[in-house]
C-alpha cells in the first residue's frame, strides 16, 4: 500500500520543536541524512520527512556542526522575495523580506477585458501592478504561484520580461489570491519546505 504524502512550510525558528514533535508522534528519530535534495528525517515507524530549504546557499551556506543546525541557519537569512499569485479570480502581487511584505498590491480585474478573456484580463492586470512595486525596489528571488499559465502570461508582458533572468524559487499551490493568500505566501516561500510521507498502514 502506498503510503500518504503532504507538504508542510515551516518558520527556521519553529523547526526544532517541528522535529521533536514529528518524532514524538511517530516512536522516535532512527536517522537523519544529507541528501542532494535536502535533510532526511527517517522514524522508527517507516515515516520520513524531507527537509529542503527556502532558497540555495548562493554562496552564504547555512553554519553549524550538524545538517539540522546549518539548514535552519541557512533558512534564517533575510532574502528579498519578489512575489507573483495570479489565478482567474484574481491576483496578488509584492515584495517580502524575512518573510514579511514590505510592498503589496491585491486585486482583481474585469471579465469584459480583452473580449471578455477574464484569465488574460486579471494576468495583464497582476503585470502593471507587479511592474510598478518591482520598479521601485530590488529583490533576489522571483517567487509564484496559482495558475501556471496565467502566472507565464503576466511574467511576459513587456514591463516584467527582464525579472525573468531572477532565479526562481520553487512555485506554491494557492487559492485565489487575497491579502491573506498573499501574506500566507510571503512566509511559506521564506520558510523551511517539508515533504512527510507518512509511515505505510
Amino acid at each position: 500500500m502506498n503510503s500518504a504524502q503532504r507538504t508542510a512550510h515551516v518558520r527556521a525558528d519553529r523547526l526544532s520543536g517541528w522535529v521533536d514533535r514529528f518524532a514524538a508522534s511517530h516512536r522516535g528519530l532512527a536517522s537523519t541524512t544529507d541528501t542532494d535534495d535536502g535533510v532526511l528525517l527517517a522514524m522508527r515507524d517507516g515515516a520520513t520527512a524531507l527537509l529542503c530549504a527556502p532558497w540555495p546557499d548562493d554562496g552564504r551556506p547555512g553554519r553549524g556542526t550538524g545538517s539540522l543546525e546549518r539548514l535552519v541557519s541557512l533558512a534564517a537569512q533575510e532574502r528579498r522575495l519578489a512575489l507573483v499569485l495570479v489565478r482567474r479570480g484574481g491576483y496578488a502581487v509584492g515584495i517580502a523580506v524575512g518573510g514579511k511584505l514590505v510592498a503589496h498590491k491585491v486585486g482583481s480585474a474585469s471579465a469584459r477585458s480583452r473580449g471578455g478573456d477574464a484569465g488574460a484580463a486579471v494576468a495583464e492586470r497582476a503585470a502593471q501592478e507587479a511592474a510598478r512595486i518591482f520598479d521601485a525596489s530590488t529583490f533576489e528571488y522571483l517567487a509564484t504561484g496559482g495558475d501556471k499559465l496565467l502566472v507565464e502570461s503576466a511574467l511576459a508582458a513587456p514591463a516584467l520580461r527582464r525579472y525573468t533572468t531572477l532565479p526562481r524559487l520553487a512555485p506554491l499551490a494557492v487559492v485565489d489570491p487575497k491579502m491573506d493568500v498573499l501574506t500566507r505566501a510571503a512566509t511559506d516561500f521564506s520558510s523551511i519546505h517539508i515533504k512527510i510521507t507518512d509511515s505505510p498502514a
